[in-house]
């Protein structure tokens, strides 16, 4: 009995031993990764995600894609029925080729504006010319007068040939003038005509924008997903149809602690364990911070200036750059969990 005390007191401070030697041993092992490694699990694959938008109203004629399948940026996914837009179309065109005939009928009055002050101002010239012969005439008849060699008469009539020239003559000036106005007031509708053809050809081009819009395409390369319109549907300007997540934008979203931050920079290397995929490699770098904390971006961001306070240590979003096998890329999804582990030493 004495025996088996005696072996029993030597098993437990042996057994004591170990334990001490193995919770030092990890101990130190745990103290030396931490020294060196920021972790958090509060991590996800992200990724950017296109949505596509109709940018006018009208009912879905053809959908050309199948949910979940890979599409190239270009590729015509949707068609909206165009008739009405089309329609729109003919009618600015209609309106348009009305503008550019009015311009061309100012223009035809301008020609015609033109020769007529043209022709006035040769009728200037002559009825001057005729108002000398008429003064030289009426000086002569004044002349021949006073010594009685003419009739009153006869120079009364001089007299009358002299003042029908004057009159004239200052006619042929009045519509010279009004020939002048004129082709200044056809110019001006002339360049009223010309606006007027632009705001048409604005109308056109407008139109022809918005039936473009009709034919809906993929705005980057990628796979297509959360499909929320059916052939026949109505779709309202502004309303989601789809998304697409973007080939080669897939990255991580760690929330580190805002007690971590302290040794995180830009550029760091990170080890990143996906959930989903245990055994596969992952590397990524230290890219940048969020400008705020997670809680700042949320709908209704905490407000301590009211009520009881209760300090909450926040976490802040940092996207660190991934690295990995093409075909294991191909697999990441966004939303899936991750452990990133920054090296803090490197």
């Amino acid at each position: 009995m004495e025996t088996q005390k005696k072996k029993s007191n030597k098993v437990i401070p042996i057994i004591l031993g170990l334990v001490l030697v193995i919770g030092g041993f990890f101990g130190i092992k745990e103290y030396l990764y931490y020294s060196k490694h920021v972790d958090t699990d509060d991590a996800q694959i992200d990724a950017d995600i296109s949505p596509v938008v109709s940018r006018v109203s009208g009912y879905v004629d053809t959908i050309m894609f199948e949910e979940n399948t890979h599409v190239t940026q270009g590729q015509v996914l949707v068609k909206l029925d165009d008739r009405d837009y089309a329609i729109k179309v003919e009618q600015a065109m209609a309106a348009q080729h009305g503008a550019s005939a009015s311009t061309g009928v100012n223009q035809a009055q301008i020609t015609a504006t033109a020769a007529s002050a043209t022709t006035a101002k040769a009728n200037i010239e002559a009825t001057r010319v005729r108002l000398w012969k008429a003064q030289q005439d009426f000086n002569r008849y004044a002349n021949l007068i006073k010594d009685g060699s003419i009739t009153q008469q006869q120079f009364d009539q001089a007299k009358a040939d002299r003042d029908v020239a004057q009159a004239n003559y200052q006619a042929a000036q009045d519509q010279y003038r009004a020939a002048q106005q004129q082709v200044n007031t056809t110019r001006t509708q002339l360049t009223v005509s010309n606006t007027g053809v632009d705001q048409r050809q604005a109308d056109v081009d407008f139109a022809k924008l918005q039936m473009s819009y009709t034919t809906l395409t993929a705005p980057a390369s990628g796979i297509v997903s959360k499909k929320s319109v059916q052939k026949g549907q109505l779709v309202q300007a502004g309303q989601a149809l789809f998304s697409i997540v973007n080939d080669n934008s897939i990255y991580v979203t760690a929330n580190f602690k805002e007690t971590q931050l302290e040794k995180i920079r830009e550029g760091q290397k990170v080890n990143i364990e996906v959930d989903a995929f245990p055994e596969e490699k992952v590397e990524g770098q230290i890219y940048n911070f969020s400008p705020a904390t997670g809680a700042k971006f949320s709908l209704l961001p905490p407000d301590n200036a009211t009520g009881n306070f209760v300090k909450v240590v926040q976490r802040v979003p940092v996207k660190i750059k991934i690295t990995a096998s093409p075909e294991l890329m191909k697999r990441l999804r966004p939303g899936m969990s991750v452990k990133a582990s920054v090296l803090t030493n490197d």
